[in-house]
Formats: C-alpha cells, sequence, structure tokens
C-alpha cells in the first residue's frame, strides 16, 4: 500500500477528487490517502503559501500530491499556491498529454485528425521568479531567469520521456530570433543534450509559428518542450485541440517531489452541485498511478474511461445534447461499472505493474544546481537604468561629465530601442532609460570601478537598477539595443 498526499482543492475540488478517489477505490488501487490542508481557506487563515505547515511536511515524506484545483485570493499580495508549490519543491518538469478522446468531439476529430501530443514545459524559472519591480512610477520591471542546469534538467527528462514513449520527434520551441541570450541558452541547451539521442529526431521552430502550426495540423507534432511562460501559454492551446482543459491532465514532475493536478479553474459557480466533469483529474490520476508503477491499474481504469466515453456517456458539459448529462458522482459510477470493457479506439495495454525504486526525501541541505565554466570570466562594464524625463541628449550630456579615464559612454535606449548615439525622433520614450558604459580599452573592470562610476552619476540621476556587462572568452554575454 503506497501512501500518497491528497488537497481536495477548492471549488469543485472536492466533488471531483471524491469521484476519482470511489472510482480508484473500486477498482483496489493499493493507495492510502493522507488528507493535507492546501487552498484558498488556508490563505484566508493566515497561512502566506497556502499550505500549512503539516501538510508540507506530509508532502515532503510522502513524495506524492494529488490535488484539485485551487484558487488563491485576489487582491492580497499573495503568491499562487499551485505555482509555489511546483516552485517550492523544485517540480522542473510540466508534463501534460492531449489525446485525441473518442466521445469528446473537436474540429480535428470530426476530421479525422489524431491529436497525441506531450507538452513538456520547463516549471521553475523564467517570468514565474515572480521577481518585479517598479523603477519608476511608469515603468514596471519582471527578471527573466534561464539557467543552464535548470534548461539542461528540463530537457533531459523530456528526451528521455520521449524515449520510452517510443515518440520520433521531439520539438523545441521558443523565441530565440528575439531573446538571443535567454530563449538562446534554453535552445543551446537543447540541442546539446540532442546530442545523446540520436534515434529522435530533434527540431526547432520559433513559438508563433509553432502555434499556427499547432491550430492547423496538430498531427505532425509528438513531444514539445518549452520554457515555463511559453509553455503555459502552448499547452492551453493544445487543450483547445482536444476538448479544453476539462480533458487536460497535468504531472509536475521532479527529483524528490512530484504533483498531479487537474490544471482547470474552481468553477465557483457549480461549486456544491454535484455537476462538475472529473475526467480531467482523473486523466492526471492516470498519469500518477504510471509513476507509482501501477500499470494494471491505470489500464483498467483508464479502458474503462475510454469506453464510458465512447459510449457517448456524459457530464453537462460536452457530448451530444441530445443526451442526458450524468452528475459527477453518476458519471463516476458509470466508469466504475465498464470495469473490464475495451474500447474501440486505442485501446491502453495492460502491461505488468513496475516496482519504484524509493527516492531518499530527508536531505541534510538544498542541492546546489551548477554547470562546468571553463571560460575566463571578465567584466567590461555596466548598464546603468536610470530615472529621468528629459530628452537623452540631455541625459547623455550628463552621463559624459562622469565617465572618468576608465569608461565610455556607447548607447542610451528607451525601452530596449537605442536612441542616442543615434536613433529617431519618431521614437516614443518613457522616464527610464538604459545607459551603457564599457571599459575605454576594452579590457576588464572591476566592481569596484564600476560602483565609483554609479557614485558619480547618483549625482544626476536615480539609478533604478543595474547589470554588469559580464563576458566568457570572447563571448558577450548581453544583448544590443535595437537599432545599435
Amino acid at each position: 500500500m503506497t501512501r500518497i498526499a491528497v488537497a481536495k482543492g477548492d471549488g469543485i475540488g472536492p466533488e471531483i477528487m471524491q469521484a476519482v478517489l470511489s472510482i480508484f477505490d473500486a477498482a483496489n488501487v493499493p493507495l492510502q490517502y493522507e488528507y493535507v490542508d492546501m487552498g484558498k481557506w488556508v490563505f484566508d487563515k493566515g497561512y502566506s503559501n497556502g499550505m500549512t505547515p503539516e501538510a508540507q511536511q506530509t508532502i515532503e515524506s510522502l513524495g506524492i500530491l494529488f490535488k484539485g484545483p485551487m484558487e488563491t485570493p485576489k487582491g492580497k499580495g499573495v503568491k499562487s499556491v499551485n505555482v509555489t508549490a511546483r516552485k517550492t519543491w523544485n517540480t522542473y518538469a510540466n508534463n501534460r498529454t492531449f489525446q485525441t478522446l473518442h466521445g469528446v468531439d473537436t474540429v480535428f476529430s470530426k476530421a479525422g485528425i489524431p491529436v497525441d501530443i506531450t507538452v513538456v514545459r520547463e516549471n521553475i524559472e523564467d517570468t514565474y521568479g515572480g521577481i518585479e519591480h517598479m523603477l519608476t512610477h511608469d515603468v514596471a520591471l519582471s527578471r527573466r531567469f534561464i539557467t543552464r542546469p535548470g534548461s539542461l534538467q528540463v530537457i533531459r527528462y523530456a528526451f528521455e520521456m520521449a524515449k520510452k514513449k517510443g515518440t520520433k520527434r521531439i520539438t523545441c520551441g521558443h523565441k530565440a530570433n528575439i531573446m538571443k541570450i535567454t530563449d538562446g541558452l534554453f535552445l543551446e541547451c537543447f540541442y546539446e543534450v540532442a546530442k545523446d539521442y540520436p534515434e529522435l529526431k530533434a527540431d526547432d521552430v520559433i513559438v508563433d509559428d509553432l502555434c499556427m502550426k499547432l491550430v492547423t495540423r496538430p498531427d505532425l507534432f509528438d513531444v514539445v518542450i518549452l520554457t515555463n511562460l511559453q509553455g503555459d501559454i502552448v499547452s492551453d492551446l493544445c487543450a483547445g485541440l482536444v476538448g479544453g482543459l476539462g480533458f487536460a491532465p497535468s504531472a509536475n514532475i521532479g527529483d524528490h517531489i512530484s504533483i498531479f493536478e487537474a490544471v482547470h479553474g474552481t468553477a465557483p459557480d457549480i461549486a456544491g452541485k454535484n455537476i462538475a466533469n472529473p475526467t480531467a483529474l482523473l486523466l492526471s490520476g492516470f498519469a500518477m498511478l504510471r509513476h507509482l508503477g501501477l500499470m494494471k491499474s491505470a489500464a483498467t481504469i483508464e479502458n474503462a474511461l475510454l469506453y464510458t466515453l465512447e459510449q457517448g456517456i456524459r457530464t453537462g458539459d460536452f457530448g451530444d445534447r441530445n443526451k442526458p448529462a450524468l452528475n459527477t458522482t453518476e458519471f463516476a459510477q458509470a466508469i466504475i461499472s465498464n470495469f473490464g470493457k475495451q474500447p474501440q479506439h486505442n485501446p491502453r495495454p495492460m502491461l505488468e505493474d513496475m516496482p519504484v525504486t524509493p527516492t531518499v526525501f530527508k536531505l541534510d541541505k538544498n542541492p546546489m544546481l551548477e554547470s562546468k565554466d571553463n571560460e575566463v570570466e571578465i567584466i567590461r562594464g555596466v548598464d546603468l537604468f536610470l530615472e529621468s524625463n528629459e530628452q537623452h541628449n540631455v541625459v547623455a550630456e550628463k552621463c559624459l561629465k562622469h565617465t572618468g579615464p576608465l569608461f565610455k559612454l556607447v548607447t542610451i535606449s528607451n525601452r530596449g530601442t537605442q536612441v542616442w548615439p543615434k536613433g529617431s525622433v519618431f521614437t516614443n520614450l518613457v522616464n527610464q532609460y538604459t545607459c551603457r558604459f564599457e571599459s575605454v580599452s576594452e579590457m576588464a573592470v572591476t566592481q569596484t570601478d564600476i560602483l565609483e562610476l554609479q557614485k558619480r552619476i547618483a549625482t544626476e540621476f536615480k539609478i533604478c537598477s543595474t547589470e554588469l556587462l559580464n563576458m566568457w572568452g570572447d563571448k558577450k554575454a548581453y544583448s544590443l539595443a535595437q537599432g545599435q
């Protein structure tokens, strides 16, 4: 008997969780449930991370969390409990599989175009760090972190998963044509890992082109790997290809802790009415069972679900409106009554259960992820983010008075577009400039040199933020302004 942590969720969460667990129990799935307190009502009791300390301790000791949809209170300055849980426990890979379900009509099912796409989304980094600042009263900044170790971690997971799944193609979606350093690093890591999997066709596509192709020819794609924000958007797009979020499972995989959840909303308008569709949570449950090595249980229940859908049995949110809709409990009972039956389309094979090696959960210290750096690192200068509502030529005149013998003012940009030493009068400005200072001799400068420069510039401007201009070997580790 395997113990797992269960969080029922908010809104319709308790109803759909009860339905899914009743199906598991009817199938004699060898699980023992430890219920934990998470969600909106926990926020309301004053726990800023949306979970009680006891819940966190239980989840960290068991390593598996099965959770319903959860609501984060609006306007209270607290972080999403869903994102907090994924990041706290380093569930670095979000795995969401989108497949045609016969009985769930879509544009593609009606056209006879099968959909079977797995989206792997990096789950920890990117703008989801939530590191934001107001630089001026008009200018907000969000910091986007893409790391080499984090990228390698999730990309290697995606390749391993694709190999085990038996797919032929794995595609990296990105925006490296614009975000040349951040998305460029992710894409570089993708092809670095691809060298170890010659049996897989590895290619890449710009994310906007990917979205267009997904809604015209989704059958061309197998496994798609993306950064966090882009993966969030693309995975919901893919949910629309197979009937919506009500048919979209989600698994968040980490080395020590994994979370399986429904990613649709809490639907407070129908909460307590026993009419919600539990399919998404049930599909997530299949991923959990297979993660735990319970292959027979997963196949038995999934075949029953597929057979049930093929028979036109439905809840009120989908299916043939000429057929009566079942409530949540009745839909679960219909699936239970179909145990042992085989669907006509894509029956799941009855594989043998697999022993799963327990993960060691007691860690003495936080794991440090760091790749090997063989290049010589030097600092070539600094970008100073300055607040000013003056024209760029006035900003330049003031900066040039304080460059000293070590620095030269190379460029001034506004919202990423160069406005000095050349630019266009048609470029609209906001009250925050980025002034780039590089070393006169193109040799290294020290942080102390930069601090002295900042002290001088600070006599003229409020310095909102700074970024060092690093170089590794002969490679610049910073981008140019538009038009530079």
